[in-house]
């Protein structure tokens, strides 16, 4: 029996996308194809990086970047053309070259939770495309992050299948 996914109060996490869904979105199925879901969770991690200390400018400074390992999608309610979304993200964990965390996309129009992505990516270092660790400082600023978090009072709905 599937457990339905009960919404969190995101208000404490911070925006990390917003975007008006355009018509090219569209599907056969008249919503938002599920292609863009993969799209829009990619730009909310630009901002949650930067959150903590990992952005382009990072990436460009210590030839690193990072590689998404591991993505667990969950769709809850239709997105359609024309609605706008809102993108939360919030830090769960991590190791010494992986982090985890959670993107959680909002319909402004009705407030449902329209879907969740829950994934792990590495720390890689570009010149050698391999993993390596996150540099103290990053390090430290994710942990911080996380730490705020997690006295939002709520935990997080990890599908429970992913460790960093």
């Amino acid at each position: 029996m599937l457990k339905e996914l009960a919404a969190p109060d995101l208000e404490g996490l911070p925006i990390t996308y917003q975007k008006e869904i355009p018509e090219n979105y569209r599907d056969e199925m008249g919503h938002m194809n599920v292609m863009w879901y993969t799209h829009l969770f990619s730009h909310a991690f630009d901002k949650f990086g930067a959150l903590w200390g990992f952005n382009w400018a990072t990436w460009k400074a210590q030839g690193v970047g990072s590689f998404v390992l591991e993505a667990h999608v969950r769709y809850l309610a239709e997105v359609k053309v024309g609605q706008h979304i809102t993108l939360r993200s919030r830090a769960l964990a991590r190791s010494a070259k992986r982090f985890h965390y959670m993107h959680f996309m909002t319909i402004d129009e009705t407030g449902a939770l329209a879907a969740t992505a829950e994934q792990i990516s590495a720390h890689i270092d570009m010149m050698l495309r391999r993993m390596s660790p996150l540099a103290p400082e990053i390090a430290a600023k994710f942990d911080e992050l996380v730490a705020r978090q997690n006295a939002l009072g709520w935990d997080p709905p990890v599908c429970g299948a992913m460790k960093p």
